[in-house]
Order: C-alpha cells, then structure tokens, then sequence
C-alpha cells in the first residue's frame, strides 16, 4: 500500500511539474499543514531522472514559498493582530503558535524571517507577525527568500541524491526496499536533524517565554 501511495504522489509531482510545485509550496508557506519534506524532495527525484531540472525545481519551490509567506503577511497585515488571536485556532493558528512565532520576530526582528524559513512550526507561521507588525514588505521578501532558497536547496540535494539514484523507484517494491536498505543512514540522519530542529524551536519559545514572563 505503501508503495501504491508513493507511486501515485511522485507520478501527480511529474505530471503537474513546475507549477504544481509553485503551488504546493505556496500552500506549505500559509497556514495548512502541507510538509516541503513530502513536495520538493520528490520533485527533485525527476530532475535526476531527466524529466524536470533540479535548478528548475528549487526556483519553483523557493518562489512558491515567497508567494505563501506574502499572501499570509498580507492577510495578517490587513485583519490585525486581535482577530487572528479570536479566531485562529479555526484555521490552524492556536494562540500558542501565534505566540510563538510573534516572540520570534520580536526576538529576533528582520534577521528571524531568514532562519524561520530554515526550521518546523516556526516556518509556516512566522509571516503573520511580521505582517500584523507591518514590518517593511522588501525586507520580508528578501529574509524570505533567501531563507526558502537555502531550505529548497537542501530538499532538493537530499531528494535527488537518496532517491534519485533508483530509476526502478516507482515499478516495483523490490527497488523501494533497496532504497530503504541501502540509504537507511540517510533517512536517519534526515530524522535526526528534523528533531534537533523541532527542539531548536521549543527551547528557543521556551526561553523567549520566560523572558517575557520574567519580572
């Protein structure tokens, strides 16, 4: 079942190409809980492959992030702060994260867009701060970029070269199981960093809590 579920999703990554990739990048830098991990590494699969161009891939991805980061800034800078607050735990936005990704920018000011990009919870989330904020537009976009160019880098390196390298891939679960066995290390070490980065991100909120809760 597995290996049916991967088949269909990377054959839909081949067929809808650049601009499936665009768009599903643009939804994972919103609100909804779309992984880049499960987007921009099966992508990249199909560069190695010959059918789409890794450079091609990471362009996409990288201006499919700018363009949901802004769409969500946007929104937040036009709603204001209260009601996100009211009403965001109906679209994925518990006051929690909001609080989180808030003592970010407040933290961490302009600087903090770049390594939001860069890390879980914090990167879906953090452009609705800024834009509440109304932090300067060009700053954001350049922060958001840069830092959605590095993460689409790594997803596409990852993608192409623990996966890429099995032609068979998607016609039969013998070739799926190879990969499995021989990159295991890989997919591992993958784990391992996503998390050192969701611990990166608690302790971080953790401190900045305490900071503010400080007398």
């Amino acid at each position: 079942m597995f290996h049916s579920l991967l088949t269909s999703w990377l054959e839909h990554l081949r067929d809808w190409g650049y601009g499936g990739v665009f768009v599903l990048m643009a939804i994972e830098s919103t609100v909804f809980p779309l992984p880049s991990e499960l987007v921009v590494p099966p992508a990249a699969y199909w560069a190695r492959q010959g059918h789409l161009d890794f450079w091609g891939i990471v362009l996409s991805a990288t201006l499919g992030s700018w363009a949901g980061a802004a769409i969500s800034y946007a929104v937040a800078r036009s709603v204001g702060r209260p009601l996100i607050l009211r009403y965001g735990r109906f679209v994925f936005v518990p006051e929690q994260k909001w609080l989180l990704a808030e003592g970010w920018i407040n933290h961490f000011s302009t600087g903090g867009i770049f390594f939001a990009r860069l890390l879980p919870v914090v990167r879906h989330l953090v452009s609705l701060p800024a834009g509440a904020a109304r932090m300067p537009f060009g700053r954001f976009s350049l922060m958001t970029l840069l830092g959605s160019a590095t993460w689409c880098t790594v997803l596409a390196w990852f993608g192409a070269q623990v996966l890429g390298d099995e032609p068979d891939l998607l016609k039969s679960r013998e070739a799926l199981s190879h990969v499995m066995r021989e990159k295991l290390l890989w997919f591992m070490a993958a784990a391992a960093v996503l998390f050192v980065l969701y611990l990166v991100v608690d302790l971080i909120g953790r401190r900045m809590k305490r900071e503010a809760t400080a007398p």
